[in-house]
């Protein structure tokens, strides 16, 4: 699947790209509503992540002039809260919105929804992912939000559920604190690093038998942690 990601605030570009690549997406960027134009003609990608705000053709514009030749699903970022922001952009063609700040696990899992909801270009729907996601004794309810340890209802905040759920779905893959910090808090207020150590260890004595010797979530010393599958 090809993703087209289009904004003028480089970091923010970067890290859905980073995030969008890791979950197997084929991601192409652009800064402003002309080159979002151009490039839905030129690479004809299966989703639009668009922002409001740019230079040379604002996104409702942008969207505007691509619904003229196009239905690929776009979802639309704003830092506009007014619902009547919202209804103007859906009478352009907008498929679904995302205000700033937001968490890329939402982004992430708008457009699994708006994917499956349009297809493939061949015509054959993208395939609906489990509901849940089960390593060992730890089970998510990715539609209730919930975690269980075998079988018994755990109780998470928002981040921790957060947190487990990027690293189940990435398992082995060791993350440095940054990373996380930048990936679980993307867009919001930067806590202090030290942030991501508290969420690790409160997720180990919640989730783990043995919290002083984790068998899931682990440390690789001088480098970050991971979730071993």
């Amino acid at each position: 699947m090809k993703i087209l990601v289009v904004d003028d605030e480089a970091l923010l570009v970067k890290g859905i790209r980073f995030n969008l690549q890791n979950e197997g997406y084929e991601v192409i960027t652009g800064s402003t509503g002309t080159q979002a134009v151009a490039l839905v003609k030129e690479q004809n990608p299966d989703l639009v992540v668009l922002d409001v705000m740019m230079p040379e053709m604002d996104g409702l514009t942008a969207c505007s002039v691509i619904r003229e030749f196009s239905d690929v699903p776009i979802i639309m970022l704003t830092a506009k809260t007014d619902d009547m922001d919202k209804l103007l952009g859906f009478d352009h063609g907008v498929d679904d919105y995302l205000t700033k700040p937001f968490n890329i696990l939402e982004l992430k899992a708008r457009i699994r929804a708006l994917l499956r909801r349009a297809g493939s270009r061949g015509g054959k729907e993208e395939p609906v992912q489990s509901n849940t996601l089960t390593v060992g004794s730890i089970t998510l309810d990715l539609d209730a939000r919930n975690a269980y340890r075998s079988g018994v209802l755990t109780d998470l905040t928002a981040k921790e559920f957060d947190v487990i759920e990027f690293l189940m779905r990435n398992p082995n893959r060791v993350y440095s604190r940054e990373t996380l910090l930048d990936t679980i808090w993307t867009y919001e207020y930067r806590s202090d690093i030290r942030t991501v150590d508290v969420h690790i260890r409160r997720l180990r004595e919640k989730l783990e038998e043995n919290p002083a010797e984790p068998k899931y979530i682990l440390t690789k010393w001088g480098v970050g942690y991971y979730f071993r599958k």
